[in-house]
Formats: C-alpha cells, structure tokens, sequence
C-alpha cells in the first residue's frame, strides 16, 4: 500500500543513547526486566506515531485526523515489589480505561476522547493551580526572606466606603514644624533591627520568616496608667522601622527602606494600639526620600480603627490635620530626607489602629479573591487560574486566563486578546484596586461583560511582585531592583516575573493580535488618572495611540485626566512594560497612572478617591474597549477629528511663540508629534474639549 513507508519501517532503528542509559540503570536497581526491544525508540516514536500502519487515518490531508487504534497487546511492565495491592489496583483501572498502558506508543493520560471512544490527537486543558485552590484546602502561605521576622497574626481589613466626601486638607498656615530630634532626646519604643540592609543580598526564603520566637519589640508597658502607644509592622505589606517617642503624644517614626536597597520610602503601613480617646497625638515620618508629594496639596493620611470596624463597620478613611510636608533638618551628609507631619484624635480608648499611605491590597488579599472565583462553579468556567511562574521568593505569580468557549475552532483563533496586569511596583496598590474591579466586572453576568469575553481573551497577571508586596516594598523586588526598568532582561533567575511575563506575551502575539496592554500604577505627585503612552511614528496610525485615553477620559470624566497624559518616549523608560510591549508590536501599549491623592475634575473636585472610586476605574476600562471596538466607527473618527484639531493648535500656539508662522492646511502633518509633546504635556490649564462627554 506505502512500499516506501513499509521499508522504512523495516529498517532497524538507530540505538537512542537516553534509552540505552535508563534501560542499564533500571534494570541495576531491579525494576525492569523486560528485553531492550520491548519499548519503542524514542527517537523514532513520533514517527511511529505518525507513520504507523496499524493506526486508519480518516479524511483527506490538511483537515483535522481522527486516530483510530486497531486492538494492540498490552505491554508487559514489571513494576516494582514495593508497590501496595492498592496501587496494583488503580494500575489495572487505568490500563483498561485508558490507552496510557493499552499502547506502547501512547504514554498520556491527557489525550481527549470523543463521545464514540475515539482519539483527538490534542491535550486537554491542564489541571487547576495545586490543591491550594480546592474548596477544602488551605491557602498557600506567603514566603518571607529568612531574615525577617513575622508575628502569627491575620489581619483583616473590611472594605467600606464613606458616606459622605472625604474632602482634601485645607493647610491654616498655622501648621507646625516640628524639629526632628532623634534618639538622643527621646525614648526608642519600637526597633526593627532583623531587616536586610544595603550591601546584603536574598539568599533565601520560608512560609513565615525568620525562625525562631518572635521577639516582642514594643516597650514593656509599666501599667494600666502607660500611655506610651505599642507599635507593630511585621506582617504583610507593613514597614515601620523605628518609632521614637520625643513627647507624651508626639512620635517619630522611621520607615524601612526597601529589602537590600538604602531607599524608597514612600509607602507606610503600621498598626498602633494602646490609645487615649482624648488625646491629640503627633507623628512624623522622618526619611521620606521624594522632594514633592501629593500632601503638599491636601492628601491625608488613612486611619483604620478596629473598634469602629468591629462595632460601626467603619473601614479606613481620611484623617488628619495639621499635614505638613517639608525637609528634614538634620543632615546626614549623605542624602536629603523629607519628613511628613500630621495629628490625630483616635476615636477609641485601648483600641487597635493602622495607618497607611494607601489602601492595602495585599498577596493574602489577592489569593483569598482568586480563591473566590475558582470555587465559583460559573465564573471558573471561564476564568482559567494558572501559575506563570514563581517568584525569586518562591511565591507564586497568577496569570489568569478570562473568555468564553468559542463555538468553533475559526472563532477562536478570531479572538484577539487584551494583557492586563498590575503591582509591579508593590507599593502602589491603587493597582490593585482598580484591577479588582476590572475583575469584578468582567467576571459578572453583566450583558457587556459576556460580550467582552466573546470578542476577547483576557490575560491578566494580578500582582507581578508578590514578594514586595509581602514585605512592604514600595518600589523593587527581593534582586533590590525596579522591575518595571528590566523587561528587556534575560535574566530570568534573577527577574522571574518579568522575563515569564514578556515571554508570555510573546508567545501571544505569535497566536493572535494583541489590541490592548496596559500597567496599573499609582502616582505619588499628581491627582487623577492617567495614562502614558508611547507616540507612534508610523503617519498611518498618528494619533491612534491617543484614541483610547480620549475615550476613557469621556467615560469617567471625573476621575481621568486626558490632559495628564503623556505619549513621550524617554530614554530612561525604554525598559519599561509599555514601551517593550510597543517595540513588541503592540501598538496600544500603556501604563496608567491612578493618584494616591483624588480628583480634581467634576463633581469629585478635591476629593480624595475611595476604593470605589479605583474599582469603577476597572469597569470603565472594559466600557471604553466597547467603545474603541464599536463597529460603527463615529466615536472612533470623532476622537481622531478631536486630537487632530489639538494638534493643530499646540502647533499654532508653538510657532507663535517663536514669532514664525505656519500654514497647517497641508504642511502640519510634517511636524513630528514628539517636537511639541511637552508645549501641552504638563501644563496647568486644561483645553474645554478634554472634559466634552459623548454626544447624547
């Protein structure tokens, strides 16, 4: 029938040197003992697959192959003595229940089957991540490097969002400076000292830290009269170094820089107890390392009381007064040092409080939601949870994988997909806020929502640097480095996350067009949201990269800033997520930029953002692919018509400042886009336009 196939078949195959070495070394240990020439070559296995006679092959070339078996002999394995009657007896199960034992040519357990018993050539979908996320079984504990110590505790923080506005601080002039005098003139009552330091490296990692009993490093309170407040930042995403008592209700404190660096201090996140209704307490972070900051203009501190979470289901909300933001008078001769002031009244006696720069979201957090949605008979039908990789800290990196099952094999491979991720800068966890309410809604039964996932597939990677997360990083990894300035590494020990999720990408766009990525960030010197962007060079799509943000600022044009955002490429973010996936080839790459502080737009002026406010951000973004998709495209060419108008009068306005004129009728779409980017990137006054909603 194949003369050609038949000898070639009858030709004695080449010795494989892997077979030829299992073959004496199992046969040294008693295991195996059946003759060398009763299991195949492996070198020539796929080709027996393929080629093999005995196995009818229907329809013609080119179409999809259904494999048929002919009835084979099963294979004679002499498994080891050691094995229980019980493992003999799953064994048998699956010899006859699957081709695994009935063909020495097919060794998995993962090929498909037909409803008529019939082989798919194809593999089913892997399993679901560990038994961490069966119904039963615990959550798989956060790993902490070795030298850090971790109280036993859980803490839990309720989601809540205030009634009313929290409205930004209005500065009196009044506020005090107070002079920092350090450890000479006060009393130390809290000292961090088992941290990493500049100069030592990660070596190591464990679930729960440091070995060994965890020290209690809060003063020894004298008796019921003690006033002196008991402080506390070993577990998650805490990192209070120090805290100095220099008067009865005055306090300053010293935050940890980030793990093996001497900087980044910018996120705080502490727990206080032992306090006096009363009272009017001062503290101040002494070793802030960024001249501006958003407390400069009204940002408050956040407040959680226990007490009133427990009793009022009261969450954290903004508190404070006399906020001020200025430098540090005592000069090491090294580097400056800003310090952040504020007073509080706490609202309890003996109560339990946190302060924080932001909203925690932390890895237990985010696990406790995944485990949430796999458990989910609905949402875990389409929502597929895998591990990306691990960490360098041995902490798991989640990629979610969200569509619906396509009809057909052509429907599918029409998808295109959107990228998604955030917190790869672990202090930032608006990230996290506003990619809880992506997920929100593009896990619900919304009608848009199961539109989405018919026309997309989402890959969304939830918390890139679980490791400064955990331990309260603001800004690197446990390598002591920015990662959002190493996409372009290939040093995938050393940055795990980054390397699998570029790789990740990768292979995506090998697959299938990849419409949308975008980074969620937070911003620490500006209000609003925000995107940067990367400005195309490409005349066909000039301007297209700016679509997107426009139309986002129209859908919450409260909370997003069009006029805040930038498109300019700058030599020192060419190793960042965006601009990588730009060069990539994906054209709509961004980071956005969600502020610490609040709006400054609409109804939400001087307002700061609640974590409702963060999540809505995720819906609007799903809103806005709806849009930027739409098949009509009226919304799409009016944004474009709208940009193109923009451009012409940042032109305008630019030659006028040279005292040159300029003829924009034919001539305008010369000028390159990057000449003027900062003559309306950054300025203080906003064009009428960029707050126009969509027409009715």
């Amino acid at each position: 029938m194949f003369p050609a196939l038949e000898t070639e078949l009858k030709q004695e195959a080449l010795p494989d040197p892997y077979e030829d070495f299992m073959y004496h070394h199992l046969q040294y240990y008693g295991y195996f003992k059946a003759q060398r020439g009763s299991l195949p070559n492996s070198a020539t296995h796929q080709h027996v697959w393929k080629n093999n006679p005995r196995y009818l092959v229907s329809g013609s070339f080119g179409e999809r192959e259904d494999v048929i078996p002919d009835p084979l002999q099963k294979e004679k394995l002499l498994w080891p003595t050691c094995l229980s009657s019980a493992v003999h007896r799953q064994l048998d199960a699956v010899s006859r229940d699957s081709l695994m034992l009935a063909s020495p040519l097919l060794k998995s357990r993962q090929l498909l089957h037909d409803e008529f018993g019939e082989v798919n050539p194809c593999l089913r979908e892997p399993r679901d991540l560990f038994a961490a996320f069966s119904s039963s079984g615990p959550l798989q504990a956060p790993r902490w490097p070795i030298e850090c110590e971790v109280i036993k505790e859980n803490l839990h923080h309720i989601e809540w969002v205030p009634p009313q506005p929290e409205y930004f601080y209005q500065p009196t002039g009044n506020e005090k400076l107070p002079e920092i005098v350090g450890e000479d003139k006060g009393t130390v009552v809290y000292q961090l000292d088992s941290v990493p330091t500049e100069g030592s490296y990660f070596t190591s990692s464990r679930v729960g830290g440091k070995r060994g009993i965890i020290r209690e490093l809060a003063v020894t309170l004298q008796g019921p009269e003690d006033n002196t407040l008991l402080f506390e930042s070993r577990f998650e995403s805490g990192n209070l170094q120090k805290a100095v008592r220099v008067d009865t209700y005055e306090y300053e404190l010293t935050l940890r820089t980030d793990l093996y660096t001497n900087k980044h201090t910018q996120w705080f996140y502490f727990r206080v107890q032992n306090t006096r209704k009363d009272a009017t307490y001062r503290f101040t972070i002494v070793n802030l390392l960024k001249p501006k900051s958003l407390y400069t203009i009204g940002m408050k501190p956040l407040m959680y009381s226990q007490l009133d979470a427990s009793t009022h289901n009261i969450g954290w909300r903004r508190e404070g007064n006399e906020i001020r933001y200025y430098k540090n008078n005592r000069d090491n001769g090294q580097q400056l040092f800003y310090c952040l002031t504020w007073t509080i009244q706490f609202p309890h006696d003996q109560d339990t409080c946190f302060f924080a720069h932001f909203y925690p979201y932390t890895y237990t957090d985010l696990q406790c939601y995944l485990l949430s949605v796999m458990n989910n008979p609905v949402q875990s039908q389409f929502c597929k949870l895998r591990t990306l990789c691990r960490s360098l800290g041995g902490n798991t990196v989640y990629l979610l994988t969200i569509t619906n099952p396509a009809r057909t094999p052509q429907e599918a491979a029409a998808k295109k997909a959107v990228v998604l991720s955030a917190r790869v800068h672990p202090g930032e966890s608006n990230g996290s806020w506003i990619m809880k309410g992506f997920l929100d809604f593009i896990l619900s039964n919304s009608p848009d929502a199961q539109l989405l996932r018919d026309i997309f597939v989402f890959k969304v990677v939830p918390m890139l640097n679980p490791d400064g997360v955990i331990v309260g990083n603001y800004r690197c990894s446990l390598a002591g480095r920015d990662l959002n300035r190493h996409y372009k590494t290939i040093l995938k020990e050393s940055f795990p996350c980054i390397w699998y999720t570029r790789n990740m990408i990768k292979r995506l766009l090998e697959e299938r067009e990849v419409l949308l990525y975008c980074d969620f960030h937070g911003h620490s010197r500006k209000n609003n949201i925000f995107l940067y962007g990367c400005g195309s060079s490409d005349r066909k799509h000039w301007l297209h990269e700016r679509v997107f943000p426009l139309m986002l600022s129209k859908n919450a044009p409260d909370k997003f800033s069009f006029h805040s955002c930038n498109f300019k490429v700058q030599k020192c973010k060419e190793g960042t997520g965006r601009v990588v996936m730009w060069r990539m080839g994906i054209l709509n790459s961004y980071t956005m930029e969600s502020t610490f502080g609040g709006s400054t737009l609409g109804n939400k002026r001087d307002t700061h953002f609640t974590t409702e406010d963060l999540k809505s951000l995720g819906y609007h973004v799903c809103d806005t692919l709806l849009d930027f998709c739409d098949p009509d495209r009226t919304k799409f060419m009016q944004c474009l018509a709208e940009l193109k108008e923009l451009l012409q009068q940042e032109i305008r306005k630019k030659f006028n400042e040279l005292g040159q004129d300029t003829d924009l009728e034919g001539s305008w779409s010369d000028i390159s886009l990057s000449d003027i980017e900062s003559s309306y990137v950054g300025e203080t006054r906003a064009p009428p336009w960029t707050h126009q909603k969509w027409p009715p």
